[in-house]
């Protein structure tokens, strides 16, 4: 790849996985569940990057970063570690890793969550998108959808120009979307040099940009301090930079893509890894016991030690009010 020197592959690892709860704990999040033939989503990441750039930047918690250290150390990989003291959504989070690159450095950002097949089509997408970095634009991913789905954002677009960024639709939207043809799923990567994307969060969200530069500043050895942190707004990269910048292009990705945010998507990618359903398509996931669904299609039976979940395939989105209620009430059974 040209400028392979200067890229850094940015992995975000923020997020609890409320909607796979009783498999991912705020102790475990889902990118470090070992469910994918021995590894873990996070895994994935770092291997599926790691000939794409010549670094890889890591922005955790205080809460997790010991488990990427512990894959890391798995893969033999070295690292450059950005802890964040507290959760201030992915404006901050990218800008700490832009404040820690050169400023000409092209960084790919990446959640650390998400399931991609067809190496040959990610990595020419990738490549796409750090040309069009190196020409000074901030870039966005966006996925040819397979399907009607109401559990991600949208990309309208002309050509790679971005006409509009659109929330998670309903599914009468999300259908108008799919036969309008010109919609893409949001996958929430990005590539951009590290001084554009500071220009912009600058220009657009400057609270943003002040805040977290200080606190960037005052780091110890990648450690952020608690309370200059709080100080940052929480806010997306989405609404602090890609819905106002003129400098967005989109490349059109035609690798194959899910974040796995719910059980449904789940069982879809294990199911096509051969894991087991019955003859109703029932799934098992979490415990070899022999169960039996009886008057079930398409039921889901999660097994944990502390909790079982037990839910309709097509009500996979309805697992995060579980989450949610368990919050106020039992929130042990979070951890």
């Amino acid at each position: 790849m040209e400028n392979k020197s200067t890229v850094t592959h940015v992995i975000l690892t923020g997020g609890v996985g409320s909607r796979l709860w009783p498999l991912s704990r705020k102790s475990q999040p889902k990118q470090y569940l070992e469910l994918f033939a021995g590894k873990s989503l996070f895994e994935m990441t770092v291997e599926r990057n790691r000939n794409l750039a010549n670094q890889i930047m890591v922005v955790g918690n205080i809460d997790n970063c010991h488990l990427s250290k512990n894959v890391l150390d798995k893969v033999g990989t070295s690292y450059i570690d950005i802890v964040e003291a507290t959760p201030r959504n992915t404006a901050a989070a990218i800008a700490f890793a832009a404040f820690a690159s050169d400023p000409e450095a092209i960084l790919i950002v990446t959640p650390s969550d998400h399931i991609i097949a067809n190496s040959e089509a990610y990595e020419a997408a990738i490549n796409e998108a750090v040309e069009k970095a190196s020409n000074g634009h901030i870039v966005t991913f966006g996925i040819l959808p397979t399907k009607p789905e109401t559990g991600y954002g949208y990309i309208e677009r002309k050509g790679d120009t971005v006409l509009s960024f659109r929330e998670k639709p309903n599914q009468v939207t999300a259908r108008e979307f799919i036969a309008r043809g010109n919609f893409l799923w949001n996958s929430g990567m990005f590539c951009f040099k590290a001084s554009v994307f500071l220009a912009e969060l600058q220009a657009f969200t400057p609270e943003v940009y002040e805040k977290s530069k200080i606190a960037w500043e005052a780091n110890k050895s990648g450690q952020l301090d608690l309370e200059l942190s709080l100080e940052i707004p929480s806010i997306s990269i989405d609404y602090a930079v890609m819905e106002r910048s003129k400098k967005i292009k989109v490349v059109t990705s035609e690798f194959l893509w899910s974040d796995l945010g719910s059980f449904e998507s789940v069982y879809d990618y294990l199911h096509s890894n051969g894991h087991p359903v019955d003859a109703n398509g029932n799934m098992v996931i979490g415990t070899t016991n022999f169960t039996a669904f009886v008057g079930l299609k398409n039921t889901i039976f999660v097994h944990t030690d502390s909790a079982n979940l037990i839910l309709q395939k097509d009500c996979s989105q309805d697992v995060k009010n579980i989450y949610n209620a368990l919050e106020r009430e039992n929130p042990a059974l979070l951890q």
